[in-house]
């Protein structure tokens, strides 16, 4: 960060001090030497980056919150642990095998996974995110997209119309993602139809399982998408708390990190 020559525009400072603070606190002091900028500059765009909900001001720092207030756009949410999220990819990978039947959710993490299958051969992928089927349509596995109402900020496929292709569907494994997961209630997002795919997917298929990192657990969203006893297999990364593991091994579900 700190060999930056030309100087940059608040929403790439904005981002780069979250790229930061998904490292965890960070002072003011700390960021202004990353960025190459005063600390004056540091503290209007903590303070822009705090009314978005994205980080919040501690004394002489800031940390990065767990969640927008408002959900962001989806090129927003794949900065969001990015690092965290490739790994949690690269473990969901293991538990696809040739020849498999899969789903693939929306969100930037599945879509990591997407990524990575072109090492598999023979899959049938059922997705409703037009983000996958793009990286996938030249990767020589059969694709099946759900049709129905496009929702732009999650770039996917949601809804009641989609029930007419899921319903007949036989699904192996599901991978989904999430914006909120909740040790009491499951996994959560921010819009009803959404919600209402998510279920459907999750009740259909003969394995369910959720890639999520650990800045979401422990943190609802709006509709409950998916209770604990639809999932399987939770993957995620080495920031959970035992406390969480343990109350999710309780309801038989598979942690992964």
């Amino acid at each position: 960060m700190s060999d930056v020559k030309r100087k940059l525009l608040s929403p790439e400072r904005e981002n780069m001090i979250l790229q930061a603070l998904g490292e965890g606190i960070q002072t003011i002091t700390e960021l202004s030497e990353k960025l190459n900028v005063s600390e004056a500059t540091v503290r209007r765009d903590l303070q822009s980056l705090e009314l978005q909900g994205k980080a919040k001001r501690v004394h002489g720092g800031a940390v990065r919150t767990k969640f927008p207030r408002i959900e962001p756009l989806f090129n927003e949410k794949a900065g969001f642990q990015a690092e965290e999220k490739q790994i949690i990819a690269d473990k969901a990978l293991d538990f696809i095998d040739d020849d498999d039947t899969i789903y693939l959710d929306g969100g930037s993490t599945v879509l990591g996974l997407a990524k990575k299958l072109g090492g598999k051969k023979n899959l049938t992928i059922v997705t409703n995110s037009l983000m996958a089927a793009a990286e996938l349509m030249e990767s020589g596995h059969q694709l099946i997209m759900i049709g129905g109402e496009f929702r732009p900020l999650s770039r996917t496929v949601v809804g009641p119309l989609t029930a007419r292709l899921i319903e007949p569907l036989a699904i192996s494994k599901a991978f989904m993602g999430t914006i909120g997961f909740s040790l009491e209630d499951g996994i959560s997002t921010t819009a009803p139809n959404e919600a209402y795919t998510k279920e459907l997917v999750m009740r259909k298929a003969a394995k369910v399982i959720v890639l999520a990192d650990s800045s979401k657990i422990g943190t609802p969203s709006l509709v409950t998408s998916g209770s604990l006893d639809d999932i399987d297999v939770l993957i995620t990364d080495p920031g959970i708390s035992a406390k969480a593991i343990k109350e999710l091994q309780k309801k038989k579900i598979e942690v992964v990190f």
